[in-house]
């Protein structure tokens, strides 16, 4: 049995696969306090889902932020409490066991990789297109963190070819302006759409409305879907992956499955690639899993 754990704002899931297969799983409420005290709460969560199912073989965590690798210290993580500490070391202490974890987009694009909706696949990039927008990418069933813990993170990289319906750039939580995660996340298209209808609404509505003939809600999924089309290009240019896989609250738009592909063309070098374009497998529960295979099958 492994145990896979995933860390967010919103709360704590712990999964437990045994050979590969989910058997138990559990939720709890978002951590708040001081870094002791969100130890303690995923030290006790941990174990008493052991004093329930048994040992696990191993142990993964999913985060917001990044390992610096030299360090072993976090990184930008939206959990404040985490920022400069060692999790991993003080998890593994607390444990008594060794532990892996890696950042959430990363868990997300392996457990996608690894049984979801790009298996088999040799290259895959995984995006969440959720409050934010960010990514991993996984080679031959590997994560690949980057020698910065850093691969995969596109969503703070300049939105690029811009055009004036992009104008002006918004001010980015990490003190830049213009990046990609202010226009292709949920805020980034509401922000839109408020701006050209002065009506607040969530991206399904938007979508409801533009499946009814609103103008304004189609030509905001359009200037969306042109967005993201820029922003993937980039990095197919890169990476020349097999397969993009999207989470989050804007991969449940169906139109964007066909509407991007189309449009990234006319932006990628040669103009036609065949590099395909898919919903996650797992849904939010994507991470979760990639958590608990953080560790391979024969260790």
């Amino acid at each position: 049995m492994r145990f896979g754990i995933s860390i967010s704002g919103s709360g704590v899931e712990l999964l437990v696969l045994n050979n590969g297969v989910p058997v138990l799983q559990r939720h709890v409420e978002a951590l708040h306090g001081s870094y002791d005290e969100l130890l303690n709460k995923l030290v006790a969560l941990v174990q008493s889902v052991t004093n329930e199912v048994g040992p696990p073989k191993s142990v993964g965590f999913a985060i917001p932020g990044t390992q610096v690798a030299a360090t072993g210290l976090i990184k930008n993580s939206n959990i404040t409490a985490l920022a400069g500490r060692p999790l991993r070391q003080d998890l593994a202490a607390r444990l008594q066991r060794p532990v892996r974890l890696a950042n959430d987009a990363n868990c997300f694009t392996l457990s996608e990789a690894t049984d979801g909706a790009a298996t088999g696949a040799a290259v895959v990039f995984g995006a969440i297109l959720d409050h934010g927008c960010g990514g991993g990418l996984v080679v031959n069933g590997s994560l690949v963190a980057g020698r910065n813990g850093l691969a995969g993170e596109w969503g703070h990289n300049h939105l690029p070819n811009a055009k004036p319906s992009d104008l002006p750039e918004l001010a980015c939580y990490c003190g830049r302006y213009g990046c990609i995660e202010t226009y292709v996340s949920a805020p980034g298209l509401k922000h839109d759409y408020l701006l050209a209808t002065s009506r607040s609404a969530s991206p399904k509505q938007i979508a409801k409305a533009a499946a009814a003939g609103e103008a304004e809600a189609l030509a905001a999924l359009e200037r969306l879907e042109d967005r993201l089309a820029r922003a993937l290009a980039s990095v197919i240019n890169v990476l020349d992956p097999d397969c993009i896989v999207l989470g989050g609250e804007l991969s449940h738009l169906d139109r964007i499955y066909t509407k991007v592909p189309e449009l990234w063309q006319q932006y990628i070098f040669g103009r036609q690639v065949e590099t395909r374009l898919t919903r996650a497998k797992f849904g939010e529960g994507s991470t979760v899993r990639g958590a608990a295979r953080l560790w391979s099958e024969d260790e």
